[in-house]
């Protein structure tokens, strides 16, 4: 019966894991799910996302100014959007395999600054 205990554990953390990359109601729904039993692969993935969350509101906020440079904010703002999504399909890429991988260069970043939450 312990084992079964352990197995639901593992599955709770990995559903909370990948629900969390499923936009910003994913990510409540999840940090709700995970307040009730929390696993290190879901504290992890839940803070890997927030950042990414955060990251990719701050891009949206610069698209503002970027907007106004003709062909060259064009390219680089496409080239952050890009960036997210890459880094967004290899976090959920992550937490379906059930790994604690973090998103290359940003990754470690993030599990430092959000360390003390979840």
């Amino acid at each position: 019966m312990n084992s079964n205990q352990n197995s639901n554990n593992e599955d709770d953390g990995k559903t909370v894991a990948v629900i969390s990359y499923i936009t910003l109601i994913g990510w409540i729904i999840a940090l709700v799910m995970h307040s009730g039993n929390k696993t290190k692969l879901g504290s992890f993935h839940l803070r890997q996302m927030l950042g990414l969350m955060i990251i990719a509101f701050g891009i949206s906020l610069c698209s503002f100014i970027l907007a106004f440079i003709p062909f060259l904010g064009w390219l680089v703002q496409l080239g952050l959007s890009i960036s997210i999504f890459i880094f967004w399909l290899l976090g959920l890429m992550s937490a379906i395999n059930g790994e604690q991988k973090p998103v290359p260069y940003i990754g470690k970043h993030i599990q430092k600054m959000f360390e003390n939450m979840f």
